[in-house]
């Protein structure tokens, strides 16, 4: 069954949107360094009870992310293939929906609150299964799966399907290295954070600017 997976994924190798990937990538990067309360709780948890905590957050973190994966694929895959007005309709809402999360970035505080009074003590297998829960029955991530997803499909030929989990895969692989690094640098990240007031405002900005970049490449892909 792994044959034939790798073997179907080199036959439609050649005919893969690079550039599309490469600016997924990007993307989830910018994201997952923008200030968010995921990072934010492992940076906490890092500083507060060590780096081995803060990458269990990660990882539970990071396996909930392959639910929602499956919802959205199974669920757009589905819609992409039978209905091209409705798929559009989403297309558009997903470009909205994003506008909206800008606009919201916005209208926020840039400052980086970073209190560590009440981070509470928990063993590693309990920050995993919170971690995983946490991103699990979590509404917007799926919210922001189906918005940002469907307007980065890569390939003509490749199945709708597995272009998503291709999409979910890297979103898991590039948000746990972002969240990673977080984790073992957390005390360098909160000096320079602590030192540097500005930080905030740049990861704002850069923030907003991603989702409005998104939003475009969404509202302007081809089905």
């Amino acid at each position: 069954m792994l044959t034939l997976f790798f073997d179907y994924f080199y036959r439609n190798f050649i005919h893969l949107n690079y550039d599309l990937l490469i600016s997924f990538v990007f993307a989830t990067s910018v994201l997952a360094l923008s200030p968010g309360p995921d990072n934010i709780y492992v940076l906490m948890q890092s500083i507060v009870n060590g780096k081995t905590y803060g990458l269990a957050t990660v990882a539970g973190l990071i396996s909930g992310c392959l639910i929602h994966t499956t919802l959205v694929a199974f669920g757009i895959s589905a819609i992409i293939k039978e209905n091209d007005t409705l798929f559009f309709v989403i297309k558009v809402l997903g470009a909205l929906y994003l506008l909206y999360l800008a606009y919201k970035v916005y209208n926020s505080s840039s400052e980086l609150s970073l209190d560590s009074g009440h981070v509470p003590k928990k063993s590693t297998t309990q920050l995993f299964q919170q971690g995983f829960i946490m991103n699990v029955l979590n509404p917007k991530v799926s919210i922001f799966f189906l918005a940002f997803f469907p307007g980065f499909l890569f390939s003509d030929s490749m199945n709708t399907i597995l272009q998503f989990y291709v999409l979910g895969l890297l979103f898991m692989l590039v948000s746990a290295i972002v969240f990673s690094t977080i984790a073992i640098l957390a005390g360098s990240i909160s000096n320079y954070i602590k030192t540097h007031k500005k930080v905030g405002v740049y990861l704002k900005w850069l923030q907003i600017i991603v989702f409005i970049g998104i939003a475009i490449i969404i509202f302007t892909s081809e089905k």
